[in-house]
């Protein structure tokens, strides 16, 4: 059943397979110590930066909690978007794991801003609260929307200079740059990123995701941690090989590129229908309708996906890499036969 409720339940991308069957070949020696995973480290230098470390681990979740531990101690605090996937989607694991406190911000439009951050600025060196540590956005939110350039060097510039760090969940950071029509490390350390949780399972990827920091120094503990947190992979090199895949011939950059695209093409079929309300802008391959309630159940029967807020009817459509357009134009006829 073809449909629109996550990225995540895309297929795989053939040239990702193909990787895997390359790497599935003879013997290698596990937990990261074969020529594959080292090959796929130096390209992340080569993606991202010189100075960068990358921790390759299972899953988004693990990457958000490893990234928050590497930087905080239990008495801190995190500060994030109300709408952020560590504080709404993995079940407690960053405070669990962490021990530290979550600081979520209301926000409309899935980004926070500066002046928003502020309010969560003080009691610093006061034993009675939990101390600002780090703060953590999305890339792309978790609403669509996207981070400039300058948007994310204005925080990142502001927490420096109270000594505190900048994590960015990028699960879709390739729909982000893609968008921006710029490079990842654009958007990440050239921004002033401290550590990244780069997403591949969204964008072709079978499993795997990475945890990348600015420079060595940040990641001082992070293979103990890794190990600590369960997330160290044994036979490494088909965690590697597929972002080694994902990042030759900017195929990232290709994927994503084709997932905004339809969730463009999808954009502009809504926006010739009355009885569907867009509620934010379709700056990657998200998009967020309000929809007659009595119409959502037909339509899942068709193509599947997930109301986002039942209070309000407003529903989640997404774009992946292998979205056709006859996926979109056959759910447009169905929208415009259950809600005109």
């Amino acid at each position: 059943m073809r449909g629109f409720a996550s990225d995540n339940n895309a297929s795989v991308h053939p040239k990702i397979m193909e990787a895997l069957l390359k790497a599935n070949e003879g013997h290698a020696i596990g937990y990261g110590g074969d020529i594959i995973t080292e090959r796929t480290q130096l390209l992340f230098k080569k993606v991202f930066g010189d100075e960068v470390e990358t921790f390759f681990v299972y899953n988004g979740t693990g990457a958000n909690v490893i990234s928050i531990q590497a930087l905080t101690n239990s008495f801190n605090a995190v500060v994030c978007a109300c709408t952020a996937h560590i504080n709404v989607d993995e079940c407690g694991a960053p405070e669990k794991l962490s021990g530290c406190k979550l600081l979520p911000i209301e926000t409309n439009n899935g980004k926070v801003t500066v002046e928003q951050i502020k309010q969560y600025m003080h009691g610093f060196g006061f034993e009675h609260h939990a101390q600002p540590k780090l703060i953590s956005i999305t890339q792309a939110t978790e609403l669509g929307t996207v981070y400039t350039i300058d948007e994310v060097k204005e925080i990142a510039d502001y927490v420096h200079g109270l000594g505190l760090y900048l994590h960015m969940d990028g699960a879709r950071l390739a729909n982000a740059a893609a968008a921006l029509n710029c490079s990842m490390a654009d958007i990440t350390f050239k921004a002033g990123v401290d550590v990244l949780s780069f997403g591949g399972t969204k964008n072709g990827l079978m499993f795997g995701e990475a945890v990348v920091f600015a420079n060595a120094k940040l990641a001082e503990n992070v293979k103990y941690i890794r190990k600590q947190s369960t997330q160290l992979h044994s036979k490494m090199r088909y965690t590697a090989a597929q972002f080694e895949a994902l990042l030759t011939d900017d195929l990232w950059r290709e994927n994503a590129l084709h997932s905004n695209k339809m969730a463009k093409k999808l954009e502009e079929g809504i926006k010739q229908l009355k009885n569907v309300q867009l509620t934010q802008p379709v700056d990657s391959n998200g998009i967020f309708a309000i929809v007659p309630n009595d119409s959502i159940e037909k339509l899942q029967q068709e193509y599947f996906f997930y109301v986002w807020d039942e209070n309000r009817s407003e529903v989640r459509w997404m774009t992946s890499f292998d979205t056709q357009e006859e996926d979109i134009e056959g759910f447009l006829e169905v929208l415009k036969r259950e809600v005109g």
